[in-house]
């Protein structure tokens, strides 16, 4: 059903979507990310004349009557779609820019986000869509299974710890902000609000953008914990803009042994340029973990507290991550997951926080969605106008891991053989890090370390 209260436009417009950067505004430069909760914004624009008068006010909660649907998917789809995200994870990954020795990247955050603006997507941009998040399934199955997922993560760490003491939390939240006085067809709403519970707050963006911005941080700010204070810098959010599409996931966990804070000392750890550097190694000297080694690559599993989500590191030979990066897909995944076995053994691995930030358009482009950001676009599934287009999508996410746990986060703006174990495992090379559920397989995190004493970036 239609949002209540969200009036049409009654006169032709001419429509454009941006998202982050209306007007073809570039991006901001991609510095560090900034905090451990994830958001997704997509953001459209729009130039139009006309509108209804007779509005609620902004910042008013309208929702469709579509309540959120809790039946969950069969396993099948779950399966098909989980080895899509996969897939669709390590396709965005090998394309990061390599130059940063280290970064973190949430494909879960890119894939909600851009999972969410599917559903307005027709002909030749719909099949893109689905070619580039490799959809396999029709699409009411597909957003079913998304929903599915959301439900089971949102499950997780019932009576677990976070690593500041507080209780286990892995939080995922999702809101739409549109124009007041703005249509949105009924169907992409109603897929929104059912399979992701996405309510939609009203903001003048029109007569106020600058209000707007800062409602949409607050928002955010709110649902991260603070970590991600302000998600769209000035000029983001122009008269132009009608509808911000949100998502955000914030993660706190403690691991389920912990390391002795008093046991961390400095020691060597190779680069990924060979070199070597100092920087502060945890130890634990006893630590029931999961080991296991394929292809030369050590693999260690560390599970956080309730023993549902965990820290995988992929750890090849010396000057081998680049090798290995690009070799990481779906089933390389599961077959590292397949080499591993309980062990109990001593594992020393450094404190780490990696930051990143990056313009996934182009990258996307390649991928095989360039026509959602040309004038070849066709969204009209979202307002009834074909002329809708995407022009960024911006990510940032951030790990920071310590001897008590880890906290991570992101923001997306759319702008979505084994050999002898040794006795102590001793991580003191540059490394690959995967932060997934166990139980589904979704991939929350990746990331690289080529050198845990750099500033993040």
């Amino acid at each position: 059903m239609q949002f209540r209260q969200a009036a049409p436009y009654r006169v032709p417009v001419i429509v454009r979507a941006y998202a982050v950067a209306p007007r073809m505004q570039s991006v901001r430069s991609m510095s560090p990310l900034r905090a451990a909760a994830l958001a997704v914004v997509a953001v459209f624009s729009l130039v139009a004349c006309g509108g209804e008068a007779d509005v609620p006010a902004p910042g008013e909660l309208v929702r469709s009557s579509k309540e959120r649907i809790t039946q969950a998917a069969p396993q099948a789809d779950l399966a098909a779609v989980v080895d899509g995200a996969t897939t669709f994870a390590f396709d965005v990954y090998r394309k990061l820019p390599a130059t940063r020795e280290n970064t973190a990247f949430s494909p879960y955050s890119v894939s909600v986000a851009l999972s969410m603006t599917y559903p307005g997507a027709r002909g030749s941009t719909r099949d893109a869509f689905e070619d580039v998040l490799h959809v396999t399934i029709p699409e009411d199955r597909y957003h079913r299974a998304m929903n599915t997922i959301d439900s089971a993560l949102r499950s997780r760490g019932q009576g677990a710890q976070g690593k500041d003491g507080r209780p286990f939390r892995l939080r995922i939240n999702n809101q739409l902000f549109g124009q007041l006085d703005q249509h949105f067809e009924t169907p992409f709403l109603d897929t929104l609000s059912a399979e992701y519970g996405a309510g939609m707050r009203l903001l003048d963006f029109q007569k106020k953008p600058e209000p707007s911005r800062q409602a949409i941080n607050d928002w955010v700010s709110t649902n991260t914990e603070k970590l991600i204070p302000e998600l769209l810098e000035d000029g983001t959010i122009t008269s132009d803009t009608v509808l911000a599409l949100v998502n955000t996931l914030y993660f706190n966990a403690a691991w389920k042994t912990k390391f002795d804070h008093d046991q961390t000392q400095n020691g060597a750890f190779t680069r990924r340029d060979g070199s070597t550097t100092q920087v502060p190694m945890m130890s634990k000297e006893s630590m029931a973990v999961n080991y296991g080694m394929l292809d030369g690559v050590e693999v260690l599993e560390l599970p956080y507290s309730g023993d549902e989500v965990s820290m995988v590191l992929l750890v090849p030979p010396a000057g081998k991550l680049g090798e290995l990066e690009q070799s990481l897909d779906g089933g390389k995944v599961r077959a590292f997951i397949g080499a591993l076995q309980e062990r109990n053994v001593g594992v020393r691995m450094p404190k780490f926080e990696a930051r990143a930030q990056a313009d996934l358009k182009d990258v996307l482009s390649a991928l095989g969605l360039g026509v959602a950001f040309s004038g070849d676009a066709d969204l009209s599934g979202m307002t009834g106008q074909k002329e809708l287009a995407l022009t960024a999508v911006v990510h940032e996410a951030v790990v920071k891991t310590d001897e008590d746990g880890t906290e991570a986060a992101a923001a997306t703006a759319v702008i979505a053989g084994r050999t002898s174990i040794p006795e102590y495992i001793e991580v003191d090379r540059a490394f690959v890090y995967l932060i997934r559920d166990r139980a589904t397989g979704a991939l929350l995190f990746i990331g690289r370390i080529g050198d845990p004493g750099a500033s993040g970036s």
